[in-house]
């Protein structure tokens, strides 16, 4: 019997890349990537990573389909589709499990994965009201060509020249900037503002959740990073708030304090979510003890892996799709 075949579409990109990297160190060592989409020629049976653009993604699925072939998009294309699954394994793989089962699942942003990895545990031990969200994101985020402006950007302001961004707006070399992607009229949100909220609240099943949310670019390579204040649903104390995050499956929980501090760098190259910084927030400290519902998390992870290539192949993994050692 032939083996079905794996496939990375978009594998000169970074999340191509890394879900490559992935595969290999999970035992799939028969995964073929491919550099141009338009070299993909699908097969019954097929399982296809797409690491593309979103218009990409829409046509390459549904030849992909047709020919019966099996696909996880790491895309913004099927995000908002209801009738495609949109999934991270650890907090809504019931989705995965639909009669009859899905051929196309849709991978989230990458922030809006980490968030609900993050605050999970918290949600299902004790409810959720309300998120505050603060996001410090990577230039690695936006693709190989903001790695490098990053690279030279630097280079240019330690020699003293004038800031060239291209990629960006304005120089991410030693800068913070709100998140790049376009602004709504309506609501003055940006872009990636609006996916954090919108998907978060579709993985967990909770579409009036309140959720604010601010994203910000900063000049780090690789790894995000996420202030988060929760407002819980019922009272608890943080000793079962820091339970409840260091049993759950896909959390790390750090210490809150000298180099082991969840950080953009201790998070780089890790399929978890690390957590740290874990304590009352400030104004709640006014109330007793038994009231206190706002906790305030430091969220960091490799947006790369667990935000996006790590959390494909665990989405074909808990199909069967493939079968990781």
């Amino acid at each position: 019997m032939v083996e079905p075949r794996v496939l990375v579409l978009g594998a000169r990109g970074l999340v191509g890349a890394t879900l490559l990297e992935v595969l290999l160190e999970r035992g799939i060592r028969g995964a073929i990537g491919l550099e141009k989409s338009t070299d993909y020629v699908p097969r019954r049976d097929d399982v296809a990573f797409l690491a593309v653009s979103a218009g990409a993604s829409r046509l390459l699925a549904g030849s992909a389909l047709a020919a019966g072939a099996r696909v996880v998009d790491c895309s913004s294309a099927f995000r908002d589709d209801d009738a495609v699954p949109l999934v991270v394994p650890e907090v809504n793989s019931r989705e995965l499990h639909r009669d009859p089962a899905p051929r196309l699942v849709a991978s989230p942003n990458c922030s809006a994965t980490m968030l609900v990895v993050g605050i999970e545990p918290l949600r299902s031990a004790f409810g959720l009201q309300h998120l505050s969200v603060a996001t410090y994101q990577a230039v690695s985020g936006a693709g190989r060509a903001a790695v490098e402006e990053l690279e030279s950007e630097t280079r240019r302001a330690l020699d003293g020249m004038p800031a060239a961004p291209r990629v960006y707006p304005q120089s991410c070399a030693f800068n913070v900037f709100p998140h790049e992607s376009p602004i709504d009229a309506a609501t003055l949100c940006n872009e990636e503002e609006h996916k954090l909220v919108i998907e978060s609240r579709r993985l967990w099943s909770m579409p009036r959740l309140s959720i604010d949310a601010t994203c910000a670019r900063v000049p780090v390579r690789r790894a995000h990073c996420q202030a988060v204040i929760a407002t819980l649903a019922r009272s608890a104390s943080l000793a079962e708030v820091r339970a409840a995050l260091a049993s759950a499956r896909g959390v790390e929980l750090l210490p809150d304090d000298g180099a082991a501090v969840a950080s953009a760098r201790t998070a780089t190259g890790r399929d978890h979510v690390q957590v740290s910084r874990v304590r009352w927030a400030q104004s709640e400290l006014e109330q007793p003890e038994s009231a206190r519902r706002r906790v305030a998390l430091w969220l960091a992870c490799d947006q790369l892996r667990k935000g996006a290539a790590t959390n494909a192949v665990q989405i074909a993994a808990e199909l069967a799709w493939i079968e990781p050692r």
